[in-house]
């Protein structure tokens, strides 16, 4: 019987250290990006897998929910359609177009001509340089431009075939 109990007592101390791992593991964070599974998660806008992290992006919005993008152009698109993109507290995150690391997409400056995965064509920059354009201004050219995916619903009727007379 004793026996017994020590091992269980054993048992149990080699258990505690992996549950106190387990446990702190379950308290999402509430601010800043999230580890992305490459190749593996899909972007919240088209669909398509998220494997570039120099083009990647994350919103983190009002509920504290992260929402993942394979192109910081399909973020743009998607936080357009969203009632509190603006709101202060959501985070947008971009990988950077030089390192792959997470740069804040607001503060962030943007360059064109860039070949990214949804052909958006921007690259995220955390640095200033000659040609480079603004968070604002890179979400307007993004907007005018609009879709490149193929991932909005069509406007024009299924059936395009006309009948004569």
């Amino acid at each position: 019987m004793c026996e017994h109990h020590s091992l269980s007592r054993r048992r149990f101390l080699v258990l505690v250290p992996g549950l106190a791992i387990a446990v702190s593991a379950c308290g999402q964070q509430t601010t800043g990006p999230v580890e992305i599974k490459w190749g593996r998660e899909t972007c919240e806008y088209c669909g398509m897998i998220i494997d570039d992290p120099h083009f990647a992006a994350q919103v983190r919005g009002k509920d504290s929910k992260v929402h993942k993008f394979d192109d910081l152009g399909d973020a743009v698109l998607w936080m357009a359609k969203q009632g509190w993109a603006d709101d202060a507290t959501v985070e947008f995150w971009v990988g950077g177009v030089d390192s792959g690391k997470w740069i804040d997409g607001r503060k962030a400056f943007y360059i064109d001509g860039q070949h990214t995965p949804m052909a958006h064509g921007f690259g995220a920059l955390d640095q200033g340089r000659g040609g480079a354009a603004d968070y604002a201004a890179m979400k307007n050219a993004v907007l005018a431009r609009g879709s490149t995916s193929r991932c909005e619903p069509s406007e024009a009727p299924a059936n395009t075939t006309t009948r004569d007379g």
